[in-house]
């Protein structure tokens, strides 16, 4: 077994530096067990969402995998599959991570027990929140932040609570400085804290629903700040304070450069806020808030491959254990992973290659790079560490790790490379015009057809994934199943001495008195993570120009509220964009590109992020009612070889109108312009709609009664991109200005 070494914590102090006073010897207790409890809720849900991801996977190359009922489609599996991954895999591991290396990095017991467990069984209580309330649809809507407004409020409590504990531990500390490490865990808590409660600011419509208290543009910067920098602060940010813990541990080598990872540190926290409007290139944002997204999204290459450099650098000498260690290979290819995102991530935010790159399955294989290789190679590699560190006892088998970091490997190569290549196809195909002038591919289902074998073995490489997974579950049971747990690991270390008393409390290098202070870094990263943030979001509310209203815009009758809602319950927005972009290529094929006025209205917006299926934005008036009714019964029927699974039980559930009066008053006191009164009729309103759709698809003999969902749902997406007319002369400037994109 490796021996424990401590991190280096401070520059070596010259030699003329007088010896500190003699301080008393404290012994005092690690708690292990925390540490255990949240590595076996790693391992448990990192299985879960990653099953509930491979049959996501299966779906797509195989409509009936979607299993024939409402719960299992993959409009609502696909938000528990990414909050399964992020925040019950990914997040169990950051604790797991942090509750063991925090209390050795300040030689002390966490500061509360009891905080320690309200902490776990808290976060546990939240992700099975989520597992129930997903498939039944009760979502907002807004990626990676699809919970409803009380988990919301849960997920702030418990945050409080590992806050509390945290910085509780790190001012009984008996470590003067404070490690690179905590700094990024302190970044970590205060920047998550504030993307929650702004992202996540609602008015609650009933216990599990709710209406996003920002509109259209507003919320689309809002959800793409919080969106972006979820990944930055969460799946990022964290993973570096473990990486800087965990690798120089294994390698039983100190951090390659101190002043390497104080830039690294606050560049990264700085630059990164800004970078979340590349999400929204060519959208109707306004281009001052792209452009921003844009520059800073370059500038984040040097932060993060600074960090890549300084953790790589690390293993030098060390080079011989990287060939027999499967510790140090999951480190080393969790790593490379990590600098391969963020260098894909600023070439991705670079106008011409997003224009190709954005709604296909090309973000999905790098955001799935980032996600297998970095967040999960890293959480294995840090498992195998810990595990025989715990229990006292040695790995049950290197064998079986290997072979784990094996399959794991070619997993993700089986799943990233067709993900590219079907992003690639998907992005030529869209834009192929032929000698003609007209699309190659007018047929949307041409080119999703195309990606069927892709979607095969991008399902392949998650059972091969997933099945490394099972591996180390075994291989971790048994080490534990040959040791004893050690509970409370008895350590010692001198008392801090106040400030005041310490000679090595004052002096050196000038980082040090940030590093000493905990309240002041985090005053520190506060101010370097509200910067960015505060000069890209204030501007789009405070300024009316930046969201341009159109008199034509009108808000959604009762009915197409009702049928909207319906459209987020079922997860559309997850295969369907509802956003022209200005290529020539998308209004050939759409009609009018989208305006930001036409959002005014939508609570949340719903310009998607993926093309499974076609945009959806100009599909009002497209087709006739019972184009519509067929397509939902059996979307083969209208579109041959189609992989949208059907939607029957829309034809048989009534529409639920209990909430329509309060769902009328919430979006009055967000400003929606309903009349006074309003929520008194919408209800007869929204039936006398209904009426008139029954009546037009019976002339087409089909025979439905007016309280069926699909009615609702029928009357929304009819009315989609009508708001506003487009005169013959007009369209034509517009696709000879969107020609010249």
């Amino acid at each position: 077994m490796q021996a424990e070494i401590e991190l280096p914590t401070a520059a070596p102090l010259p030699l003329l530096v007088a010896p500190p006073p003699v301080r008393g010897i404290e012994t005092f207790f690690y708690d292990n067990k925390i540490v255990r409890d949240f590595g076996i809720a790693t391992v448990i849900w990192g299985i879960i969402g990653m099953l509930v991801g491979v049959l996501a996977a299966f779906q797509l190359a195989r409509p009936e995998v979607n299993l024939g009922n409402a719960y299992t489609t993959f409009g609502r599996i696909r938000p528990l599959h990414t909050n399964a991954v992020i925040f019950a895999f990914v997040g169990n591991g950051i604790f797991t991570g942090v509750y063991y290396s925090l209390q050795r990095l300040c030689r002390t017991r966490m500061f509360s027990d009891v905080l320690s467990k309200i902490h776990f069984w808290g976060w546990q209580l939240i992700i099975v929140s989520a597992v129930i309330s997903l498939p039944l649809g009760l979502t907002t809507s807004k990626e990676y932040a699809e919970l409803e407004w009380p988990i919301d409020i849960a997920i702030t409590l418990v945050w409080v609570v590992f806050g509390w504990n945290m910085f509780g531990t790190i001012a009984r500390r008996r470590e003067r400085h404070l490690y690179v490490g905590i700094w990024f865990y302190i970044a970590t808590f205060l920047t998550v804290a504030v993307l929650h409660i702004v992202n996540s600011a609602a008015l609650p419509v009933s216990f599990m629903k709710s209406y996003s208290a920002y509109a259209g543009v507003q919320d689309a910067l809002v959800q793409w700040w919080y969106g972006h920098n979820a990944v930055a602060f969460f799946l990022t940010t964290p993973y570096l304070g473990l990486m800087y813990y965990f690798l120089p541990k294994a390698a039983e080598r100190p951090v390659y450069s101190y002043r390497l990872s104080i830039i690294h540190f606050w560049s990264l926290i700085f630059i990164y806020i800004w970078a979340g409007p590349h999400h929204l290139l060519y959208t109707a944002l306004p281009d001052w808030a792209q452009s921003l997204g844009v520059a800073f999204s370059i500038m984040l290459i040097a932060p993060s491959w600074g960090g890549m450099i300084n953790g790589l650098l690390t293993l030098r000498g060390a080079w011989d254990k990287v060939r027999t260690e499967p510790v140090l290979k999951f480190f080393v290819v969790a790593i490379t992973a990590y600098g391969m995102a963020t260098f894909e991530g600023p070439m991705l935010a670079l106008k011409n290659v997003n224009a190709l790159a954005h709604f296909t399955d090309w973000i999905v294989a790098h955001v799935h790079v980032g996600a297998l290789g970095w967040n999960g190679f890293l959480t294995f590699g840090m498992l195998y560490w810990l595990w025989p560190r715990l229990y006292k006892t040695p790995l049950h088998s290197t064998r079986l790790a290997n072979t784990h970091f094996w399959l794991g490997t070619l997993g993700i190569l089986f799943y990233a490379i067709p993900m590219y290549w079907a992003g690639f196809t998907q992005g030529l195909m869209w834009k192929q015009f032929n000698a003609e002038g007209m699309l190659q591919y007018p047929n949307f289902l041409e080119t999703v057809l195309q990606l069927v074998p892709m979607y095969y073995l991008r399902g392949i490489g998650g059972v091969l994934y997933l099945s490394g997974v099972f591996l180390m579950m075994f291989n971790l049971y048994k080490t534990a199943k040959a040791g004893t747990l050690l509970v409370n690991e008895k350590a010692e270390a001198p008392a801090l001495l106040p400030a005041a008393e310490d000679p090595h409390a004052t002096g050196g290098h000038w980082h040090r008195w940030i590093e000493r202070r905990p309240f002041q870094l985090a005053v520190g990263a506060t101010v370097a993570i509200l910067i960015g943030g505060v000069i890209e979001m204030v501007p789009m509310f405070l300024v009316k120009s930046n969201v341009p209203t159109i008199a034509s815009v009108k808000p959604y009758t009762s009915l197409e509220l009702q049928g909207r809602d319906l459209y987020i319950k079922e997860g559309c927005s997850n295969c369907h964009t509802q956003m022209v972009r200005p290529f020539r290529s998308e209004t050939e094929r759409y009609g009018e590109y989208s305006k930001a006025g036409e959002f005014v209205y939508d609570r949340p917006f719903l310009w998607g992020s993926k093309r499974t299926g076609p945009d959806l934005h100009r599909v009002g008036g497209k087709y006739p009612h019972s184009w519509h009714y067929n397509h939902m019964m059996d979307p083969t029927s209208m579109s041959p070889g189609s992989i949208m699974p059907p939607y029957p039980w829309l034809l048989d559930n009534e529409i639920d109108y209990l909430d329509l009066p309060a769902k009328i008053r919430v979006l009055q006191q967000l400003g929606t312009p309903y009349p006074a009164g309003y929520d008194q009729q919408a209800v007869a309103d929204a039936q006398q709609q209904a009426k008139g759709i029954v009546a037009d698809l019976k002339k087409e003999d089909i025979d439905v009664k007016s309280d069926k969902e699909i009615v609702a749902l029928i009357a929304y997406l009819q009315r989609l991109g009508t708001d506003i007319k487009v005169k013959p002369e007009q369209a034509a400037a517009t696709a000879e200005a969107a020609a010249a994109q």
